[in-house]
């Protein structure tokens, strides 16, 4: 039974009770259409008896033979117009990739069924006032991600996410992006901070180095500077020099170097967004940081802290929803319905979507039907066909008996009273 669906199983289960309580009544009609027949000539109720039970019988039959004839020769007989089922499985699978077609899968009608579908204010009485019913079906549902994840093949599933997001980012045009928020920043004065920064940082970092730079002039000296004791006057008004720069830098917003920076900055933001060398540059700094071995480290990280975080919220979607998480969920609920342009935005990407999905892969789902039905074998369309509907299909067996016995004693009453 692995990887029947249980739902098949009952309808299949179903199907042979019934199929047994059919052929039970019609064995009973006969053995009662015999007792009738033998008693009648003793008292002539037993003829409404008779009649009732030869008229089930025969409705019996009849409702049996079509039946069965729906799926296979009745007793093995090949009569003709029989085993109707496996003989058109092909015409079947198209007639039903075709009704797919017409019916779901081309955009005009995708168009008009989305149309009435308010998906955004569905997903926010979802979210915002999940019933119990609804709270179960997320579970179930997050029961059935976790179990798909962990059955998938773990490295396949991870460079399959980590090569998206490599090419997602490989195909990131950055240079133009980084120009652009670089113009608003100066627009607006937002560098005024970094440059700031940029000064105060230079000033610790020549604080911290002092030592090195009076080095340096120390041993570029020449030797008398160094027997007069110069280079070290020299150092000094190196230092005193660079601190005072730097002071007159942050003090001073319209200071000439200052203003080269800035220059520099709008010059840098207008390279990024429109000249080739610098845009090329940017992808080749782009694309060695991808490649080197700590980014990779990372992605790697990522994923396999993004995969744990999933598996526990679909392992525990109540603790998952609790907290902030829950409340973020129920607020983005509240929004959905609140807020009319969102909801029609979100109603329209929805409808715009699923009218792309069909005509892009309406076809290719038509024909999967059809050659799903198609590779199928005569058994295997006939036991899935029958297990749906079989059941049902008994209980024509069975309102076929009644209904043909309350016929036979109508009759027989109309004409013992003629």
């Amino acid at each position: 039974m692995t990887g029947v669906p249980a739902l098949t199983i009952r309808n299949g289960h179903g199907a042979r009770r019934m199929r047994i309580v059919a052929t039970g009544m019609l064995v009973a009609m006969a053995a009662l259409f015999f007792v009738a027949r033998a008693l009648e000539q003793h008292n002539p109720a037993w003829g409404f008896v008779r009649a009732f039970a030869e008229a089930a019988m025969v409705g019996g039959l009849a409702d049996w033979f079509a039946v069965t004839a729906l799926f296979r020769h009745p007793l093995g007989l090949p009569i003709p117009h029989t085993a109707i089922i496996p003989r058109n499985k092909d015409r079947i699978g198209d007639t039903l990739a075709a009704f797919l077609k017409d019916n779901f899968l081309i955009p005009g009608v995708v168009a008009r069924r989305m149309r009435r579908v308010d998906l955004a204010g569905t997903a926010g009485r979802f979210l915002a006032n999940p019933t119990e019913a609804e709270g179960r079906t997320r579970e179930a549902a997050a029961r059935i991600v976790a179990d798909v994840m962990e059955a998938l093949d773990q490295e396949r599933l991870g460079g399959m996410v980590k090569g998206l997001i490599d090419g997602r980012l490989r195909a990131l045009d950055a240079a133009p992006m980084l120009g652009q928020a670089l113009q608003a920043a100066i627009a607006k004065d937002r560098h005024i901070p970094l440059l700031e920064g940029m000064i105060r940082w230079a000033a610790r970092t020549l604080e911290g180095n002092e030592h090195l730079i009076r080095q340096m002039v120390h041993d570029r000296a020449g030797s008398i500077l160094r027997w007069t004791g110069l280079d070290e006057t020299l150092a000094d008004k190196i230092m005193d020099g660079l601190l005072r720069l730097l002071d007159d830098l942050s003090v001073d917003p319209g200071h000439p170097v200052r203003l080269k920076a800035e220059d520099a900055l709008a010059r840098l933001a207008e390279d990024l967004q429109f000249d080739p060398v610098m845009q090329a540059r940017v992808a080749d700094w782009r694309d060695e940081l991808l490649d080197n071995d700590a980014m990779r480290r990372w992605l790697d990280g990522l994923w396999e802290q993004g995969r744990a975080a999933l598996l526990r919220a679909a392992r525990n979607p109540r603790g998952a929803l609790g907290g902030k998480f829950g409340e973020t969920l129920r607020q983005l609920g509240e929004t959905l319905q609140n807020d009319e342009r969102l909801r029609v935005t979100i109603n329209r990407f929805a409808r715009r979507s699923a009218v792309g999905f069909s005509a892009r892969y309406g076809e290719s789902i038509v024909k999967l039907v059809s050659e799903t039905v198609r590779s199928w074998d005569t058994r295997t369309i006939t036991r899935r066909l029958e297990d749906a509907v079989g059941r049902d299909l008994q209980y024509i067996r069975v309102n076929g008996t009644i209904v043909g016995g309350l016929v036979g004693l109508l009759i027989h009453a109309v004409e013992v009273w003629l």
